[in-house]
């Protein structure tokens, strides 16, 4: 009987072979489904599912082409289902203007975008969907990324300019919001000035601050907002009081001042970056170098974790360190050193934020002058050890471009940042999408867009340009 009935079953699936297609008439998209090699960071069932899906895609897009409705193809009907909310209200808020301001807004998907039979970008080559890892790393480039456009974000839709501020002659190379505040914005030029402003519901210049001679290079707030700390080329560092619009202290060094940042919980402390390829930490009270760590090339950025333990720096060969700082013994020392940057162009850019939905941990950004931009995870645990996920490659730059993340969007979806853009636009960029990165962009400056800043609600985004002009944008309401 048990032979009987092993033999049937070698009989049945006999049977079966001889029913099922010959090799000929085998379908080569499921034969490389079916040899598609599995993913060490997956989980099975996600690439035994992957499979099943690639095989019937095949046949899907086939059936897309003939597919008409009201002789619209699919791809206009599938981009109608997924327009935002009230958008036929949102695309006429777009073009309005404000008084006493012109300029030109990018809108949201409108009722035109909505109706082109466009296909976007295949969700196959999303990496939302991937859960990047630690050790996962993928690279994308696009030289005209500033010009190829996937879908647009409705949360990144712009209502228009909020207010202007053109008091400034020279180029404003750096600005930033307070800590925690929506309403305090400073901004820096080439000719040494700094400038205090308010841009709630009535826009204001409150503070000109007027004491390096040649071009500021980098600022920052303490963390109440009471003081900022300024570097400069003329080889000085300036502590300000904001309310008091005077300066209390004066920092000289050797060569010129190219970054700097207060301490994040002992505002006692100032960290400044230099020519000399050094990082003096500085006694706010006293004025007096406490301690110095060397490098190899100029440090031309620089940020800190949230705790202070940690300084994430870039100098002018490309090269990114990551320094840990003791505040309680007073030591500081270099501990990795990433060579990930594809050229050796200045770094830009060093912006640090606690925690990515795609990296599941802190994450740092990096952006270089040549156009680079990298995303990395923080290992807090191996003292700030940085492992690139992804990069972009944009047009190069002339200026000293920046960019920022743009976190509370980041929070929901995507990694998106902002940048700035020689042709006079800002633009944003999702890192989750390879084919086409670029999700939306503003246009209303006359000149190369340096320096770009969010405000603490994410509702007004600040933006610089080389002739001295600077824009606040106000974000539409989303639900």
């Amino acid at each position: 009987m048990e032979e009987s009935g092993g033999g049937g079953a070698v009989i049945e699936l006999k049977a079966e072979e001889e029913e099922g297609p010959s090799p000929e008439e085998m379908d080569p998209v499921f034969i490389s489904c079916l040899l598609q090699p599995p993913v060490s960071h997956h989980d099975p069932n996600y690439v035994g599912i992957r499979r099943v899906l690639l095989h019937r895609k095949g046949h899907s897009l086939l059936q897309r082409k003939d597919w008409r409705c009201n002789t619209r193809s699919y791809s206009a009907y599938r981009n109608f289902i997924r327009r935002p909310r009230n958008w036929e209200s949102k695309i006429t808020q777009s073009y309005l203007s404000t008084p006493s301001n012109s300029g030109h807004w990018a809108s949201s998907q409108g009722p035109q975008s909505i109706l082109f039979d466009t296909e976007s970008q295949s969700s196959s080559r999303d990496l939302r969907g991937f859960g990047l890892s630690v050790g996962h790393r993928s690279s994308f480039s696009s030289n005209d990324a500033d010009h190829q456009f996937g879908l647009v974000e409705p949360a990144y839709s712009f209502v228009g300019m909020h207010c202007i501020f053109d008091n400034c002659k020279a180029s404003v190379t750096i600005l930033k919001f307070g800590h925690m505040s929506s309403d305090l914005l400073a901004y820096g030029a080439t000719d040494g000035s700094l400038t205090v402003c308010h841009v709630s519901e009535s826009p204001s210049v409150i503070q000109h601050l007027k004491g390096h001679s040649k071009a500021i290079t980098d600022f920052d707030f303490s963390s109440n907002n009471q003081y900022i700390a300024s570097s400069s080329v003329d080889k000085t560092v300036l502590v300000w009081e904001i309310s008091k619009g005077h300066c209390i202290r004066v920092i000289y060094g050797t060569s010129s001042q190219l970054c700097i940042r207060f301490h994040p919980v002992n505002n006692n402390l100032l960290f400044v970056g230099n020519a000399n390829k050094e990082i003096n930490m500085i006694n706010f009270s006293t004025g007096r170098v406490t301690k110095k760590v060397y490098f190899d090339k100029e440090l031309t950025a620089m940020d800190n974790d949230h705790t202070g333990q940690l300084i994430f720096c870039g100098d002018a060969q490309g090269c990114i360190y990551t320094v840990s700082v003791n505040s309680h013994t007073g030591s500081i020392s270099r501990s990795h050193k990433n060579r990930s940057m594809r050229s050796k162009s200045p770094i830009t850019t060093v912006q640090y934020r606690t925690f990515s939905l795609v990296a599941r941990c802190p994450v740092l950004l990096v952006c270089a002058q040549d156009g680079n931009l990298c995303f990395f995870s923080v290992a807090l645990e191996i003292q700030g050890y940085l492992t690139l996920l992804c990069s972009l490659k944009l047009s190069p730059r002339r200026h000293s471009i920046r960019a920022s993340f743009c976190p509370l969007l980041s929070l929901e979806k995507g990694e998106f940042i902002v940048a700035g853009s020689e042709d006079s636009n800002v633009y944003f960029y999702d890192l989750t999408r390879p084919k086409h990165a670029c999700v939306n962009k503003l246009q209303g400056h006359g000149s190369p867009v340096i320096g770009v800043a969010w405000n603490h609600g994410e509702n007004l985004l600040a933006s610089s340009d080389s002739e001295g002009t600077v824009i606040v944008w106000k974000r539409a309401k989303t639900r």
